[in-house]
């Protein structure tokens, strides 16, 4: 069902996406890509091939699926995944993921849904990222709807979480799609998996209601997705140490970077968990508090459940270990497996010029050790 309302912000319709693809194909940057996505094959063909997609379905199924295996062949050792079972092909879902990767975190998702017979989901893009006409050709090819970020007067933010409210009822309801979207504003940098009570908030707004009902209607479920190499580990660990000192500003091109980074960079096994889908009942337990309070306690539950479902490696228990000096779990891991990792942390000698290593190190053990501190928590 197409509303003008949501022009600003909504996925290409199908009849758009001919000139976009011609688009994409034109573009100067198209070699590079199409080297990456299709290695082997004559460029000139594979020009030919994306002009002739004419749908959503088929980019989602033939070009974002082959980017899909490409990133898993090239920079993963193990892809999994574990809870789909739980999900009816026939229903919608508003599934609420912890963020650790720009675009790989829904991307391997749609990758799930489509290999187990399910529809793919519409995917929440900061309008940040979504900056120039071949990025906003392929996001929005992809099912990529576009986010306001933060950074605007309290009236204007209001109306623009209003409007995602708005929006993301309109597509699970009316257009009967799934739709993907991060547990907080940017990604996890810190390896401490935590939703914004904001997010909760923003969900019920679009309900004029009960806000039991208005949560339940939307059929969330939290995903826990975790890396074995937190993807872009090091550039992270660089912004959390910059900000300790002063507000960090980000550089001109600097999400594309990371966008680049967490595609090619190693990652070792993946996985993906479908965590229980909260229903009424859950929702039910905090009927008779405040809304604030309301708020807060769902997020609480979302937490509970990615956190729990995380899927820790070695690198977790090894990096706990090394930054408290203890040996607790040193039956998790192997002395090859520790010496690996040792000999990756030795990579951050090459900023100490500008920057305090043993802080450094620090903080990049902190982005691993921490999710284990998570499952403490919410044990």
């Amino acid at each position: 069902m197409k509303n003008p309302k949501f022009d600003d912000m909504r996925p290409y319709y199908d009849e758009e996406i001919p000139a976009a693809m011609q688009r994409i194909a034109d573009s100067t940057s198209f070699a590079l890509l199409a080297s990456y996505v299709y290695p082997g094959k004559n460029i000139d063909k594979v020009r030919e091939q994306i002009r002739a997609y004419s749908n959503v379905r088929d980019f989602q199924l033939e070009v974002m699926r082959c980017v899909n295996e490409q990133v898993l062949e090239r920079s993963s050792t193990d892809f999994t995944f574990s809870g789909i079972e739980k999900l009816d092909p026939n229903k919608k879902y508003l599934f609420v993921s912890n963020h650790r990767d720009i675009m790989l975190d829904a991307c391997l998702l749609q990758y799930v849904l489509y290999k187990n017979g399910h529809e793919t989901s519409e995917i929440t893009f900061g309008a940040n990222l979504m900056q120039g006409q071949l990025v906003t050709d392929i996001g929005k090819s992809n099912k990529m709807f576009k986010v306001e970020r933060p950074g605007m007067s309290p009236r204007e933010f209001y109306k623009a979480s209003l409007h995602l409210s708005e929006y993301i009822r309109h597509t699970l309801i009316d257009n009967k799609e799934s739709v993907w979207i991060a547990q907080r504003n940017g990604r996890t940098k810190d390896g401490i998996d935590r939703t914004d009570q904001g997010i909760i908030k923003m969900f019920g707004m679009s309900y004029q209601g009960d806000k039991v009902d208005a949560l339940t209607e939307l059929n969330i479920v939290p995903i826990s997705i975790s890396y074995e190499w937190e993807s872009c580990d090091i550039l992270k660990a660089l912004e959390l140490y910059q900000s300790r000192s002063a507000k960090y500003i980000k550089k001109p091109g600097e999400d594309l970077n990371s966008i680049l980074t967490g595609i090619v960079q190693p990652k070792g096994r993946i996985h993906i968990e479908f965590c229980d889908l909260i229903t009424r009942d859950d929702l039910m337990q905090f009927n008779d508090c405040t809304a604030g309070d309301y708020h807060r306690q769902v997020a609480n539950l979302i937490d509970c459940r990615i956190c729990s479902a995380y899927r820790l490696t070695p690198n977790n228990y090894i990096a706990h270990d090394l930054r408290y000096g203890k040996q607790e779990y040193v039956d998790r891991y192997t002395e090859q497996e520790k010496q690996t990792f040792v000999d990756y942390l030795k990579r951050l000698q090459q900023y100490e010029e500008t920057c305090n290593i043993d802080e450094l190190s620090d903080i990049l053990l902190g982005i691993y050790s921490n999710p284990i501190e998570s499952k403490l928590i919410f044990k």
